[in-house]
């Protein structure tokens, strides 16, 4: 009798939960905003170790997001899995939570779960299986139309991240930093519902606490993915890795009203 069936895991899909809201349902359509993004944006800068990218709707932060994923075209063919870590929105997590999917799907396809990671992940204390955090969560969703477009085959790693200190967040991170075929992408937007230049001056003062690997200067209410933020902020200081600004506008740049605007910030990280 073979038993190598039992040892595969059945397919569990995580379907897209905001195709039609944060951005079109559509492949097609969906395809070619990604894909117009991607050619408006400058690829020029040098390929990054990680990324920092914001998690809005396209219309608002999706030229943002852009920005870092076009770094990715000279070293896309290298890439085989991507760390993807994102904040809780909806429902409170103690630590990082993991899904128990073995897909993520958005209108362009599934994306498999590399089933490794999660075991090597399951021995911290801190990371732990929720598909509650992940059933609804916008924050890591929004990224995958992007990797899809701008990578060739590769395996993903999702977490949710809730309640965790810098230091547990960078022990996931060090767990799975891999070479040059691993890609670690941080999902944050940054200031919220301030006025245009409120947010421009505050959004400003973020960036340089990035540059400056400052983590201890950036909080909740300077980006909303602070905690996966702060645990690759700890990171980059302990690998000494370099941080380059792409990108840093608002709402109010894109498509809202300056009134009450959301900051968004594009940022890539360097191995020297």
């Amino acid at each position: 009798m073979n038993n190598n069936s039992q040892d595969r895991p059945a397919t569990i899909v995580r379907p897209p939960a905001v195709a039609g809201y944060f951005y079109p349902r559509d492949p097609d359509e969906l395809s070619q905003m990604v894909g117009s993004y991607l050619s408006e944006a400058r690829p020029e800068d040098p390929p990054p170790k990680a990324l920092i990218a914001p998690h809005a709707g396209y219309i608002y932060s999706g030229a943002i997001a852009a920005t870092a994923y076009a770094t990715l075209q000279p070293i896309s063919k290298h890439i085989t899995r991507v760390i993807l870590l994102g904040p809780a929105h909806r429902v409170y997590i103690q630590g990082l939570a993991l899904s128990k999917a073995t897909h993520f799907a958005s209108p362009l396809g599934q994306i498999k779960v590399e089933q490794a990671a999660i075991k090597l992940l399951r021995q911290l204390p801190q990371v732990s299986f929720s598909d509650a955090a992940h059933e609804q969560e916008h924050s890591l969703e929004v990224h995958l139309p992007f990797l899809q477009l701008a990578l060739n085959d590769f395996l993903i790693v999702p977490l949710v991240v809730g309640e965790a200190s810098p230091q547990e967040v960078a022990e996931v991170l060090e767990l799975l930093w891999g070479d040059k075929e691993t890609l670690i992408v941080i999902s944050s937007d940054l200031s919220h519902y301030h006025d245009y230049e409120t947010a421009r001056k505050l959004d400003l003062a973020t960036t340089r606490a990035i540059e400056n690997l400052q983590l201890e200067k950036i909080g909740s209410l300077q980006a909303c993915g602070c905690r996966p933020m702060r645990g690759l902020l700890q990171v980059a200081r302990n690998r000494n890795l370099r941080v380059r600004t792409l990108d840093v506008r608002n709402s109010g740049d894109t498509a809202g009203s300056r009134d009450r605007v959301v900051g968004y910030g594009a940022y890539s990280f360097l191995q020297n």
